[in-house]
């Protein structure tokens, strides 16, 4: 296996790492604290939070995996070459078991606090249910032999996709309220600067090996930063300069309104009478 050639970059590298996991993993934190200051998650997508849990669940089992399996390890070298580094570092499976924890907290919350009429779509039940059906039967395709690697990797191809879809239904919901109110902005500020900071200590490594394997070799951390700046600058221009105004003032017909199921039928009418 390679070894830094720079120490500077090394420690650079060390440095964005962790600065990558301090900032997603205290992203996490607003969001809690404001369902918890409010005593409702109304203005919060559950889809977006259903399909983040099965996202970070997915990317934690693809870094825990790579990071303390020697097995998959040298599969990884065999594939990309004995003088390539391990693209996954601590700060990478401390993270994802953090997210996985956090996200289930917001769920719980969800499930406890007041919802006001919305639900978990059974598209995203679907789509959440049809993904660890395909990851269980790519788990009994790679057993007889042994292709940990190549079932690692569909975990790491399934964080890419929910990466992809699981902003889009908060980003709808945005529009269609018109209002960031209830979604923190907290949130996506820590995840910018996380993002950027992985993508560039993903940079860093390649400069030091002078390859740029490193990118190619871990797409999903590539996608991730790429596809998470995408999306948190599309909520701050949300937040910032399409509905600033809106964030406080927008009225919420919760009086009246009994608990309602969690999960909803896509035909059923998004109103209820007050």
């Amino acid at each position: 296996m390679a070894s830094w050639n720079s120490v500077p970059l090394e420690i650079t590298y060390e440095v964005l790492g962790w600065l990558a996991f301090f900032s997603w993993s205290i992203s996490f934190y607003p969001q809690v604290i404001l369902n918890f200051q409010r005593k409702r998650v109304v203005g919060l997508n559950f889809d977006f939070v259903v399909l983040n849990l099965t996202k970070h669940s997915s990317y934690m089992i693809y870094n825990v995996c790579l990071y303390f399996s020697p097995v998959i390890q040298k599969q990884y070298l065999e594939k990309y070459g004995s003088d390539q580094m391990i693209p996954v570092a601590a700060n990478d499976v401390a993270f994802s078991i953090h997210a996985v924890l956090l996200t289930s907290v917001t769920l719980f919350q969800i499930a406890i606090y007041d919802r006001g009429t919305q639900k978990v779509s059974k598209i995203s039940i679907g789509i959440v249910s049809a993904v660890w059906l395909i990851a269980a039967i790519c788990f009994f395709v790679a057993l007889p032999s042994q292709s940990w690697l190549w079932l690692i990797s569909i975990f790491n191809s399934i964080q890419v996709f929910m990466t992809v879809i699981k902003y889009i239904p908060q980003a709808v919901m945005n529009f269609a309220r018109k209002s960031t109110d209830g979604f923190s902005i907290g949130n996506i500020l820590l995840d910018f600067i996380g993002g950027l900071a992985n993508y560039a200590q993903m940079a860093v490594q390649s400069i030091d090996q002078n390859s740029w394997v490193n990118f190619y070799g871990n797409v999903g951390k590539t996608l991730l930063s790429l596809i998470s700046v995408f999306f948190d600058i599309v909520f701050m221009c949300q937040h910032y300069l399409l509905y600033p105004a809106k964030r406080s003032t927008i009225v919420y017909k919760l009086e009246g309104e009994g608990k309602e199921p969690l999960v909803k039928s896509i035909d059923q009418p998004g109103e209820e009478n007050v």
